[in-house]
């Protein structure tokens, strides 16, 4: 590589990228720029890029690095040319963001890896965004870091590797979705076209606020979503995910993931949000912090449909009516919670598939047409609200051990109810104490 071009401002930097210059490096900070676009095949690095609208648009082997791009929450602080057919190898790294990263395959775009590591975005505000992917009932937000392949034609795959990306902060949280992946898909939620590719996808702080309307029954926010039509081998997250809003997931998945494990804390601080909920095929799931939501009908984890082998907790805690802790509503072969699994509320309104409905804080629930093979719990498990069951088991169980006591200490709440399944309790610890005034 030729030695870098160095600039110190917008207008030396236009100038070199219309001289031809293909390494450039920026010495300070480059201010006022209208939407810069780079040519296939230029590197931009060091300094501070600012933009009073649309920001950096790539086009093809561009490698952008220590960089920081700055415009307006609003806009996009980095997009893509969707005129090239192919973006040979688009690489981010050690670059930060205030305003959105967008990295889209659609028009003519058909092809190129996508690689991305150390990429933080301040802030973003992603709210206005018309494309939103749809199903199970709702519309999806865009996330502050985003990258999709909208292609509707099924041949044509993007592969991304995307390394330690993080979005907001406690003082500054994205308005909408942090980390957004995904590929094609149609109104049932089913990728039917375009495919994503990810081999790793690893993520550090993301907090979130999608600023939805209470009571909306139609719109969603992830932390951390993987779209429809997505193929990801790894998810991690390496820091904690946190969602402060009306409908934020905190952890998503409507895609295909192998293997999605997080270490630090998943947090939910909105009403009708949920730890982690699967709608599409997973093959493990293993959380290694605990999952903890506050507000009302806010769940800690769910299987609503598609598919999962094997799911391990570390301890789930639910505050607020409504909040059931476990819900499996799909096969689910192994479940294992190291620590308690709890809720405090009582019945309360939480967003089901696009639908508001009544839902009591149930420790564990197993719908007709769910079922766990086998599940162990190390810790208790218990609810403290009114009128509530702990366990609840309507679907098909296998073998269900529970090392510490099943309790129901709210009034009139029942420690265990089972319909058409009868499950041997023998050799379990239910509190006798139950009220019932």
């Amino acid at each position: 590589m030729t030695n870098p071009v160095i600039v110190t401002s917008g207008l030396e930097l236009t100038d070199t990228i219309a001289s031809g210059a293909t390494n450039i490096e920026i010495n300070g900070t480059a201010s006022g720029l209208p939407s810069l676009t780079l040519p296939p095949g230029v590197s931009l690095r060091g300094g501070t890029l600012e933009f009073k609208a649309k920001g950096l648009r790539l086009t093809s082997d561009n490698d952008i690095s220590n960089l920081r791009v700055v415009t307006s929450e609003h806009e996009t602080a980095i997009y893509n040319d969707t005129s090239v057919t192919d973006l040979g190898t688009l690489t981010l790294s050690n670059v930060t963001t205030v305003g959105q990263v967008y990295l889209v395959a659609e028009d003519q775009v058909r092809a190129g890896p996508i690689v991305a590591d150390r990429v933080i975005v301040e802030s973003a505000d992603v709210r206005g965004r018309f494309d939103r992917p749809h199903g199970f009932g709702v519309d999806a937000m865009q996330g502050a870091f985003t990258v999709w392949n909208r292609q509707a034609d099924a041949t044509v795959t993007i592969t991304a590797h995307l390394t330690n990306i993080s979005a907001g902060s406690d003082d500054s949280p994205v308005r909408g979705s942090g980390v957004f992946v995904g590929g094609h898909g149609n109104r049932e939620g089913q990728g039917d076209g375009g495919v994503l590719k990810v081999e790793l996808l690893t993520t550090g702080t993301i907090v979130t606020d999608g600023g939805i309307a209470s009571s909306t029954p139609d719109l969603i926010s992830g932390g951390v979503f993987t779209i429809s039509g997505s193929e990801v081998q790894e998810v991690v997250n390496l820091g904690p995910v946190t969602t402060l809003g009306q409908n934020d997931m905190v952890l998503d998945n409507w895609g295909k993931v192998a293997s999605w494990v997080a270490k630090a804390p998943i947090t939910s601080r909105g009403p009708s949000g949920i730890g982690f909920v699967n709608f599409g095929d997973l093959g493990v799931l293993e959380v290694d912090a605990p999952i903890e939501t506050f507000g009302l009908g806010a769940r800690g984890f769910n299987v609503y449909d598609g598919s999962l082998q094997s799911a391990t907790f570390e301890s789930i805690a639910t505050y607020g009516d409504g909040s059931v802790g476990i819900q499996v509503s799909r096969s689910l072969p192994n479940l294992e919670v190291r620590g308690n699994l709890s809720t405090t509320g009582g019945t309360g309104e939480s967003l089901v598939k696009g639908e508001l409905v009544e839902l009591a804080a149930v420790a564990l629930s197993v719908k007709h047409g769910g079922g766990i093979g086998n599940a162990h719990f190390s810790g208790d498990i218990s609810t403290s609200g009114d009128k509530v069951i702990t366990i609840e088991i309507d679907g098909e169980f296998g073998t269900l051990v529970v090392d510490g006591t099943i309790r129901a200490s709210g009034a009139n709440s029942v420690p265990v109810r089972m319909s058409d399944h009868q499950l041997d309790l023998t050799s379990l610890r239910i509190d006798p104490t139950t009220r019932t005034n």
